[in-house]
Formats: structure tokens, C-alpha cells, sequence
């Protein structure tokens, strides 16, 4: 039987005066959204779909129209789409250099102590992404470069069912550049690069998972860390901070060497594994003390002893890229890209054990990640982009891919990118159990590492192209010899 004889059968149900309320409502849902017919039959089966459910849990009509309430619907659904967004100059890169069956796409999942109420998660989304307009966007092509164009749709969240950080299919019609999965209880959302950095992510992921929350019958109190999705949309937080950045004399931060690759057989599916090691963040802390690293510095040395472990090659250097947020030296509420690099290199011969090349490691990391030295690095992509700005695109594409590779993918071994400790509303850690923070990687950079720490969680998280497991083994052996126990989650490796 359809779902939509199943609502007419409910209504049936109803008293009469329950049923005039929710026929009001829906008067009032027709005249809040103008999509195209087949989304706004589709967004009002959601609707419907949620109405039930909480029915069915035995509320109250009159109580589940207010958590539905249509005020959450803003103007949104009822303009057209109108609006476009020039990409910023770190995401300009982004779609003009990939790579067949290859896209810069990552992943930020919370999992939650109970079951997700697909319902709910499809409303929570239905209600969030306007407060998020430059992400409810179609990537498009222009003359020069690509760009971001408005699309009024009912956007719609799906059981995870395939492996991890897929690539988007953003050359059809209409779609979209991020994804809101569900599976058990774990919500992810996977964005290309394009749309935003791991910062910006996470100001999406806050406030959708808040109003799941808020759906769920949860009161939060403490907003104060969480953007209101019934605000509008402020334009600086769309704002391309690359173009405040200015001139220095000095300004050859994206210049690097090509790095050693770590070596083994790629595999057909990619990525091939995915797997998390989630630790306590004090023992963690203590350990990396131990040291005398930090977390970032202690993770970032096994990391090296681990390619070394993953590679049949005994010269060169390896490099590892970590990704460092510019909001910290500037003052800015963009979500968009705003982050550079500092590039952690070490020749193989001096890689052996931790205390072997720690001290470079800090140094390092205390040279290179500086303000002035990222200030370079953001003018120099500033630079970058402007001298190949009035390319065609249709030229501009292997252009694009050759300093892509130049200065990312074979001057990189592999990837680090810490988010760090996540703050939440206090209320929120008695619903969630922890976070995770996946990259994808290239068929280049055999593998990459994500760090979140959240509700006394640390979760690293490895993505491998190869099927060769002696990165992630040599890892854990590390971290446990360290006397760090950890709970191993993720997939075998897909293609044996």
C-alpha cells in the first residue's frame, strides 16, 4: 500500500478537529513551498511520514505540529532560486582537477546512543539547510571557472549503503555537493571539498544533529556554540577570505619537493579500508607528554615510522601535509575553505623510532604553521589562482590538474588534518556517544588520517587506497605498545 493511502487512512482516524488542524497545516505547507511538483510531493510525504510516526508514539496532534512547526520552513522552499556563489580560492582548485572516479571528498559522523529516526533526520535536514544557502547549491561551469548555483529541491537524506566518501556525481542537473547519510546509529555527512573545509563542516553538522535533537523531544538549552537556522543567513560566512589576504614580498609557501609515495597495490574499490582507533584522550595526552609532544606532534611521528613500514623505498623524504585552520589569525565567520598547510618532511634514512625524530617533528611544526608562514602560503594560492584566472576552463582544466599534483598529491605522503576537541552544549553528551573525521585519499597518497576528539573520544581515523595493511598495523602496534588501548572500528579491507 502507498504511503500516501497510509496518510489518508490515518486522517480517517482522526477527530474532527485534529483533522482540521492538520489540513490547515498542509494549506499553510502549499503556500510556504513552490519546488517543482515532484519535490514538493516528495518533501510533503516527508511530512506526512513524521506526523504518523510521532502519532504513533502517541503525541498529540497539536504538540506534533508544533515540533513540525512551518515557521522552520522560513521563506526558503517558496522563492525561487535566484542567488550563485563564486567558489573561494582553495575550492576553485578543487573541480577543475579531478581525477577520473577521484573527488576531495570527506566526512564528519556523529554517533549517536540510540537508533536514528530516519524521519526525523529527513525533517532536521528539511528544516537546517536554508540557514546554509552557499551548501544547498548545484556546482556549475562558467566561462573561467566553475561556480556555485542556487537550487531549491527537497533535499533528502539515504541509508548508507555503500563504502565511504564516495564521489558525488556533480555534473547532473540539479545536484548536490554533499550528502547526509544514516545507518544504525551513526549520522554522517560527506561534503566535496568545494563547498567548504572541516570547520565550516562542522557548523552544518552541529546544527543539523541539534535540530534531530530538538525533533526527538530533547531541550536543549545552552545555543550559544550552535548557529539558529531560524536566523538568516549572515553573507559574511559566504565571504572568500583569500581576497583580504594581502601582498608580502616573500610569498613562496605552495613551492614544495616531490615526496616519497608509499608503496603497495591499489586497489579497484576505492578507498579500500576505512577504519577508526578510538582512544581515551587522556591517556593519549599523557603518552604523547611522555614524549614531550603534543597530541598532533606524537600522532604525526608514528605516522612516519608507519610509511616507512608501508614503503619498499629506503631514499627520499616523506611528507606529511597538516591542514592548519587560518581562522585562528583572522577574524572571520566564513564557512568556506579557509585553511592552508604546513608540509612535515623527513628523510627516510633519519625515520626509525619516535625519539629519533621528534625533535624535528616540533620544530617543524612550530616553524611551519605559523601566522606569517600560512599568510604566505594563502597568498601565494591568492597569487596562484589570479594568474590563471582568465584561462578558459576548457584550457584551464590540465592546467589545473599539473599544480594540483605539483603541489598537493605527489608533494604529500600522506594527510593529518586534526579538528581537534569539539565543544558541544553539555546536554549534548548524554545523546552522543562520539564523532569521527574521515578524508579521502588519492591513488598517490596510499592513505590519510583524520583526528576529532569529542565526550572523551579520540577517534583517528585511516583511509587506504591499498590493500597492503602495513600502514594502520603498524599504527596500532605503535599506539598499544605505548599502552593505549583502543577499540578498533571500520570495515575489512572491500577487495580481498
Amino acid at each position: 500500500m502507498k504511503k500516501r493511502n497510509l496518510f489518508e487512512i490515518f486522517l480517517n482516524i482522526l477527530s474532527d478537529k485534529d483533522k482540521e488542524l492538520i489540513q490547515k497545516y498542509f494549506k499553510e505547507f502549499d503556500s510556504l513551498c513552490s519546488l517543482s511538483k515532484s519535490d514538493k510531493n516528495m518533501m510533503k510525504k516527508t511530512f506526512e511520514e513524521a506526523i504518523m510516526l510521532y502519532y504513533n508514539n502517541e503525541l498529540e496532534i497539536e504538540k506534533i505540529l508544533d515540533l513540525l512547526a512551518l515557521k522552520n520552513l522560513g521563506g526558503f522552499y517558496s522563492r525561487p532560486a535566484q542567488s550563485w556563489f563564486r567558489l573561494d580560492d582553495a575550492a576553485k582548485i578543487y573541480p577543475v582537477s579531478m581525477r577520473h572516479g577521484e573527488m576531495s571528498v570527506f566526512r564528519l559522523a556523529i554517533t549517536l546512543k540510540k537508533e536514528v529516526i530516519p524521519e526525523l533526520l529527513q525533517m532536521a535536514l528539511t528544516f537546517t539547510i536554508k540557514r546554509f544557502p552557499a551548501f544547498a547549491t548545484t556546482l556549475k561551469k562558467g566561462f573561467f571557472w566553475h561556480y556555485l548555483d542556487s537550487t531549491k529541491r527537497c533535499f533528502v537524506i539515504q541509508k548508507e549503503e555503500d563504502i565511504p566518501c564516495q564521489s558525488l556525481k556533480v555534473s547532473e542537473s540539479g545536484s548536490q555537493s554533499f550528502r547526509v547519510l544514516y545507518f544504525t546509529n551513526r549520522v554522517s555527512v560527506e561534503f566535496f571539498h568545494v563547498l567548504t573545509d572541516g570547520s565550516g563542516a562542522l557548523e552544518f553538522v552541529k546544527a543539523l544533529i541539534n535540530e534531530y535533537l530538538r525533533l526527538t523531544g530533547v531541550i536543549i538549552n545552552d545555543q550559544s556554540n550552535i548557529l539558529d537556522i531560524n536566523e538568516n543567513p549572515n553573507m559574511e560566512e559566504y565571504e572568500n577570505e583569500f581576497q583580504r589576504v594581502e601582498k608580502i614580498p616573500d610569498s613562496s609557501g605552495l613551492i614544495n619537493k616531490i615526496a616519497t609515495q608509499m608503496t603497495g597495490e591499489l586497489s579497484r574499490i576505492t578507498p579500500c579500508r576505512i577504519l577508526h582507533f578510538k582512544m581515551n584522550p587522556i591517556k593519549l595526552k599523557e603518552v604523547a607528554r611522555s614524549y614531550n609532544l603534543t597530541i598532533s606532534a606524537y600522532i604525526l611521528s608514528i605516522m612516519f615510522i608507519a610509511c616507512k613500514n608501508a614503503s619498499e623505498t629506503y631514499e627520499g623524504d616523506f611528507a606529511i601535509q597538516v591542514p592548519v585552520n587560518m581562522r585562528k589569525f583572522y577574524k572571520t565567520k566564513t564557512l568556506r575553505n579557509f585553511s592552508m598547510y604546513c608540509g612535515i618532511r623527513l628523510p627516510i634514512n633519519q625515520i626509525n623510532d619516535i625519539d629519533s625524530i621528534k625533535d624535528e617533528v616540533i620544530e617543524q611544526l612550530k616553524n611551519k604553521s605559523t601566522k606569517e608562514e600560512m599568510h604566505k602560503m594563502a597568498y601565494s594560492t591568492k597569487k596562484l589562482i589570479k594568474s590563471i584566472g582568465f584561462i578558459p576552463l576548457i584550457i584551464k582544466q590540465p592546467i589545473a590538474k599539473f599544480i594540483s599534483g605539483i603541489v598537493g598529491e605527489y608533494a604529500f605522503t600522506s594527510t593529518l588534518s586534526n579538528l581537534g576537541v569539539i565543544e558541544l552544549p553539555n546536554e549534548f553528551k548524554e545523546y552522543i556517544q562520539d564523532m569521527e573525521f574521515t578524508l579521502n585519499t588519492s591513488t598517490i597518497n596510499r592513505a590519510s588520517c583524520g583526528l576529532i576528539t569529542y565526550n572523551d573520544v579520540t577517534t583517528l581515523s585511516i583511509t587506504k587506497k591499498t590493500k597492503d595493511p602495513s600502514f594502520e598495523n603498524k599504527l596500532y602496534e605503535l599506539l598499544t605498545k605505548d599502552g593505549i588501548e583502543l577499540i578498533v572500528e571500520g570495515s575489512e579491507i572491500y577487495e580481498g
